[in-house]
């Protein structure tokens, strides 16, 4: 299939896939002529990119899962695992997201009992 017909069913744009390949996240695709041809498996890649991007994946990250990836199987152990290492960073991201909270809390509880206790505005 050509790269219009690639990027409809993927969902993703023309441009997104001249840009993957590009920079080595999609292997470049034969030709014929002019044209490029896609085949099932890279439509599949590109819908998995396509949805990593939507959780939060950089295409640095991806560039990483497909790094030695030429047209083989897709590397499942190798998306399996970034999947859990983007799951650690979310986790630690909640907890000091959560911490940030709790702080704020003090400060905000801090900040009201000083105003109770001297009122500034209230001359």
């Amino acid at each position: 299939m050509y790269i219009g017909q690639a990027a409809q069913l993927s969902g993703t744009t023309v441009k997104s896939i001249r840009h993957y390949e590009a920079i080595g996240l999609l292997p470049e695709a034969p030709r014929q002529g002019r044209y490029r041809l896609y085949d099932a498996q890279s439509v599949e890649q590109l819908i998995f990119i396509k949805c990593a991007q939507q959780l939060g994946f950089k295409l640095k990250e991806l560039q990483q899962v497909f790094a030695t990836h030429q047209g083989q199987a897709f590397p499942w152990d190798r998306a399996q695992a970034a999947l859990a290492q983007k799951k650690r960073e979310l986790q630690q991201q909640i907890e000091d997201l959560q911490q940030l909270q709790g702080r704020l809390e003090l400060f905000e509880t801090s900040l009201q009992q000083a105003r109770e206790e001297c009122p500034l505005g209230s001359r």
